[in-house]
């Protein structure tokens, strides 16, 4: 902006942004009151794809079920090309069904005599190059490789390749390499990397199991590629720390690049503090600078750069610290919860009990904390809370933010939350401010 005499008119530095107003947008597989929910349909898994325009859903029957987007379907172009053409785009995003398909049946460990369940543990979107969808499920065992085409009538989903007996314990993560030809699959012990074409060998790239099993202290928890560098991924343990390694070091990674973990405070320690430490998922930032971790009590941002301590923390459920004993006492405390971030980097999200949800900003100077329920009316729950972030005297080049407590057991409406009722599994748009969770059986779907 210029002045009357041609110099240039200083401007105020803009500050964070204001918090976002969700919005609900769609439900699909809604529960009537007091319809009991079976166990095979319950959400174990939720994917978006690069684009945004497809969302993968997986549930504890072993099933995938497919949405696609349709709100920028209405127009010719890219939804890009439209907002530069100044073409009114609509706000809204939605999606419709397109297809389902068995994943996974039981399996039977002929040598451990144990069943194995079906359950999708995750969904990972592949590079499609040439407009048909590609996938990876997992369950507990075997990871399955997909290709969904269409045909004159219908959409079919094909299993393209079977990755089966590389893993003596349960998957917990699978995750596609940059390269678009690798993955890996990770379990309490090990992680294994595969290339797509190949499904009768991996190779094991990080071992942890001891050569004792009694001196076990920690196990791996969940593990990620970095979403541009193919050499590099990261893990984490039950211990709570993160490790960064890269591939070009050695073909056994034993040895990691950094590691990441916060130190305890002095006299802090109980017998639960290992269990809460424990990080159930992470996630890189779209642009890699960034890991996202979400242990039972919180969510911590730690910048790969700096490995002295996160930079952020935020509170989820501070309330449930006086009920650890009753959260331990009905296995409440293992509770595995997912996190995302926004695909700018200025927001994080996780799931809690009551069907909550949580957004926080990670803004410089933003207090934003808003909980939200999967509901209609996302508000209804809506607990008042100072999130007023205090500073750590020990940071004076970074940010270390702690926020976003709550009232004990109770929202602002005087309602007890209902610990039975969990929202695990959620994913944010990579484009939008979007973000799907899953509430049972049901998929809620919220825009801001």
């Amino acid at each position: 902006m210029n002045g009357g005499d041609g110099g240039d008119v200083a401007t105020a530095p803009a500050g964070p942004p204001p918090p976002l107003e969700w919005k609900f947008s769609q439900v699909f597989g809604e529960r009537t009151a007091g319809e009991e929910v079976q166990e095979v349909d319950i959400i174990s898994a939720i994917e978006f794809d690069k684009t945004g325009d497809h969302l993968a859903t997986g549930d504890r029957g072993g099933r995938v079920v497919l949405f696609e987007r349709t709100d920028t379907k209405e127009h010719i172009g890219s939804r890009r090309e439209l907002e530069r053409m100044d073409y009114p785009v609509s706000r809204h995003p939605e999606f419709r069904y397109k297809t389902e398909f068995q994943s996974h049946e039981p399996e039977f460990d002929y040598l451990k005599s144990l069943e194995i369940e079906e359950k999708i543990n995750k969904i990972r979107w592949c590079q499609s190059p040439n407009g048909a969808l590609f996938l990876l499920s997992t369950n507990d065992k075997t990871i399955k490789f997909w290709k969904v085409t269409s045909n004159e009538t219908s959409l079919v989903a094909r299993c393209r390749r079977v990755y089966a007996h590389a893993h003596d314990y349960h998957i917990n993560s699978i995750s596609n390499n940059s390269d678009g030809e690798t993955f890996i699959s990770a379990d309490d012990l090990r992680i294994n990397l595969w290339n797509l074409e190949i499904s009768n060998q991996s190779f094991n790239i990080v071992d942890v199991k001891p050569t004792n099993m009694e001196d076990l202290t920690e196990v791996i928890t969940s593990a990620e590629f970095h979403p541009t560098h193919c050499n590099t991924l990261a893990y984490s343990s039950s211990k709570g720390s993160i490790r960064l390694i890269d591939l070009r070091q050695s073909a056994l990674c034993d040895s990691h690049s950094k590691l990441f973990e916060e130190q305890e405070a002095p006299g802090s320690r109980s017998f639960f503090t290992e269990i809460i430490a424990s990080i159930s998922d992470i996630k890189f930032s779209k642009d890699g600078r960034y890991i996202l971790s979400r242990d039972y009590m919180t969510l911590k941002l730690w910048d790969i750069n700096m490995d002295s301590g996160p930079v952020s923390t935020f509170q989820v459920h501070e309330y449930l610290r006086p009920k650890l004993c009753d959260l331990y006492e009905n296995d409440s405390i293992f509770d595995k919860f997912e996190c995302c971030l926004s695909g700018d980097g200025l927001r994080v999200a996780t799931g809690s009990y009551s069907n909550l949800f949580r957004v926080f900003g990670c803004a410089a100077g933003t207090t934003e904390a808003t909980t939200l329920e999967a509901s209609k009316n996302p508000m209804r729950r809506q607990v008042q809370t100072p999130s007023r972030p205090s500073r750590s005297l020990s940071s004076s080049i970074t940010r270390v933010v702690r926020r976003g407590s709550e009232s004990p057991g109770v929202d602002a409406n005087g309602n007890s939350f209902d610990f039975t009722t969990k929202l695990l599994h959620l994913a944010w748009h990579p484009t939008e401010n979007s973000i799907a969770c899953a509430a049972a059986n049901s998929l809620y779907m919220y825009y801001a």
